[in-house]
């Protein structure tokens, strides 16, 4: 018997394949960016969050105040909406989103979905930057319409580099992750990377298609502008503390977040389980029954 959906998915991939993603993806960011004239905008605004279920509840300012789409979709939370966990030991999610997998990238791999996996090498463009994550712990956050799309840090520390990567501009939905092989290191990928109290963290930025740009809160770095990438490291990191911003999605995508092994375990995690920014992922291993050194 077919399995028609199967063959739907399928043919929605093959068809992405040949799309012109990363122009379409640049055209609709530099639509989300156009002026709205005033008298539309709280009908825009609150109809793009009826639909996508966005609560404006969240909102810091009237609708009528966001000059563009791209500044609504990119609106801060009012101050205290997402208390931020626990103390420097604590890792939290670095943003608002579902927890589509977690795991330990066992021999440096990860999975993406059932019968798909990808490389932290593939996923960092970097052997070198990899080979510190190799064996340690991941969390992968999708981010839907309706979440707030600014990443913050997840433990306080320093930032002490970044990689901007170019690559595809494929949809990072349910269809995508299952069919599409090393999707998440195929794509376009900012990648920030922390020094903190639980050793190394890269909060990794990946783009999907719609997202006109990314952009970092700690340096002038703008993805999907020009053809080339770019990457720095610090003589002088830059000090955060755990919740700060790192960066903002225009328009959304995924997070990868990497851990060092031996630092950190997982435990209380569920895939598919919405989550805040702020809220914890991970804390020091420290042998407790039932947790799972990673």
């Amino acid at each position: 018997m077919l399995d028609w959906d199967r063959l739907l998915d399928r043919a929605y991939i093959d068809a992405l394949r040949w799309a012109p993603k990363g122009l379409l993806s640049h055209g609709i960011g530099w639509a989300a960016r156009r002026w709205v004239p005033r008298p539309l905008r709280a009908r825009l605004y609150r109809g793009f969050a009826e639909r996508v279920g966005a609560d404006l509840a969240e909102v810091d300012r009237p609708l009528g105040d966001f000059p563009t789409f791209d500044a609504f979709f990119t609106r801060p939370l009012p101050p205290g909406a997402r208390p931020i966990e626990g103390g420097d030991e604590v890792v939290v999610s670095p943003c608002d989103g579902v927890l589509s997998e977690i795991g330990v990238s066992e021999g440096g791999r990860m999975i993406q979905a059932k019968g798909r996996d990808f490389t932290v090498r593939a996923l960092l463009a970097d052997e070198a930057e990899a080979r510190p994550f190799v064996g340690g712990p991941y969390a992968t956050i999708y981010l839907a319409p309706r979440n707030y799309h600014r990443v913050h840090a997840p433990t306080g520390g320093a930032v002490t580099g970044y990689r901007h990567v170019p690559g595809a501009f494929f949809p990072v939905n349910a269809p995508s992750v299952a069919q599409v092989s090393g999707l998440f290191s195929i794509n376009e990928r900012l990648i920030t990377y922390l020094d903190g109290p639980l050793g190394r963290v890269a909060v990794v930025m990946v783009a999907a298609l719609g997202v006109g740009s990314m952009t970092a809160s700690y340096d002038e770095v703008r993805t999907h502008h020009g053809r080339g990438g770019s990457a720095r490291s610090y003589d002088d990191p830059r000090s955060v503390r755990k919740g700060d911003e790192l960066g903002i999605f225009h328009l959304g995508s995924t997070v990868v977040l990497l851990m060092q092994p031996g630092r950190v375990t997982l435990s209380g995690l569920q895939r598919g389980r919405a989550i805040r920014m702020g809220e914890p992922l991970g804390r020091p291993v420290s042998g407790r029954s039932g947790e799972v050194a990673a």
